[in-house]
């Protein structure tokens, strides 16, 4: 019975701590989550051509992990033909709306009195 209400007292000395400890974590968890900070970075603006740029890229990788799987036996030749063809269809598309950018791009200057 004294080791009983012992602990209820221990108990009860211990609450306010205990309830000052939650309701601390549950503010820095507010914080956390609902603060914005006051500068935020931001990451450079894409460009549609630095877009296609980076599908270049992708693609071109694209064909040399699939000349690299032909040769290492994991294609058949009818599927390395079909991905092949597929992935060369897809850079021309490509390279073709980078180059009609490029061209515009060219004309621009040119339209507002400036010199090629």
């Amino acid at each position: 019975m004294i080791h009983s209400l012992i602990a209820i007292v221990v108990v009860a000395q211990e609450t306010p701590f205990i309830l000052f400890g939650c309701a601390l974590f549950a503010a820095a968890l507010f914080v956390y989550v609902f603060y914005q900070p006051g500068e935020v970075e931001v990451g450079e603006a894409k460009t549609r051509y630095g877009y296609l740029q980076e599908r270049r890229d992708a693609t071109y990788e694209n064909l040399r992990d699939l000349n690299f799987e032909y040769k290492a036996g994991k294609l058949s030749e009818e599927d390395y033909a079909m991905q092949q063809a597929s992935l060369e269809d897809e850079a021309a598309a490509i390279l073709a709306e980078m180059e009609a950018i490029e061209k515009t791009q060219l004309r621009e200057p040119l339209a507002k009195g400036g010199r090629a």
